[in-house]
């Protein structure tokens, strides 16, 4: 076979990142070119790079992230309550693999959604799967979703996913069946998957935010405190409560 069949035989494979090295290769001087077990280590690294980066961009593409947030960008000080330690162990994902909730609180304008599109844009290039909603966004997909009968698919959708960022909590009023559906999530999620929220709210104001007793109990018990299964030991559950960062 020759050199031209062997690379449409790549792209015809959908072997994309093979192809586009396999073809770099052929444009060069035959002295400048790579021996055969060369080749391949070569040719398997481009095509497993290019399947992450594949697999990257179709992540970020269902997250729907509100802002291309990237870590870089983000401002760490005393003066921000905020420092590049604390940055620097979120980024790491510890609390992905843990299933462990993040608060990001602050006033207007301090930079929570743009923190939490930055995790959330981290989470997706560590192959994690992520949905970003604004609590607007969040409310009417679930009235939406009970009107047209998609309402249990939505919420198996949100149980699966490694991390749900719900932005901006507190700003609107949640009806009953809102609640319910948040606590519903919450529950399915609690000590497997992590769950970032950001908000105007301290954590004290919540209940009154909520306002009712029974369910804000059982939401912010949800939200507040991770449960792990007893261990082979049979060690007791360990309790571990939410991380919380209030910006300045």
């Amino acid at each position: 076979m020759n050199t031209t069949a062997s690379l449409q035989q790549m792209k015809e494979l959908r072997l994309h990142g093979m192809a586009h090295t396999y073809g770099q290769q052929l444009e060069l001087p035959i002295h400048q070119q790579l021996d055969a077990h060369e080749l391949v280590g070569q040719l398997l690294q481009s095509e497993q790079l290019f399947r992450q980066q594949e697999k990257t961009a179709y992540y970020l593409k269902l997250a729907k992230l509100r802002l291309p947030a990237i870590p870089e960008q983000i401002s760490c000080s005393a003066a921000r309550n905020l420092t590049k330690q604390q940055l620097a162990t979120l980024l790491e994902g510890q609390y992905l693999k843990q299933g462990e909730n993040i608060l990001i609180t602050g006033a207007t304008g301090c930079g929570k959604s743009y923190l939490a599109c930055a995790l959330g844009n981290q989470a997706c290039l560590m192959g994690m799967k992520t949905t970003y909603y604004s609590m607007n966004r969040f409310i009417e997909k679930i009235t939406l979703s009970k009107l047209d009968g998609s309402y249990l698919k939505l919420l198996n959708h949100l149980e699966r996913q490694a991390l749900l960022i719900l932005d901006d909590f507190g700003l609107q009023p949640m009806q009953q069946d809102v609640k319910l559906a948040l606590l519903k999530i919450l529950e399915e999620r609690h000590g497997k998957h992590a769950t970032l929220i950001t908000s105007q709210l301290p954590v004290s104001a919540c209940h009154e935010y909520i306002n009712e007793p029974t369910i804000a109990d059982a939401i912010m018990d949800r939200l507040t405190a991770k449960r792990t299964p007893d261990r082979i030991e049979r060690r007791l559950p360990e309790e571990k409560k939410i991380t919380r960062y209030r910006l300045r």
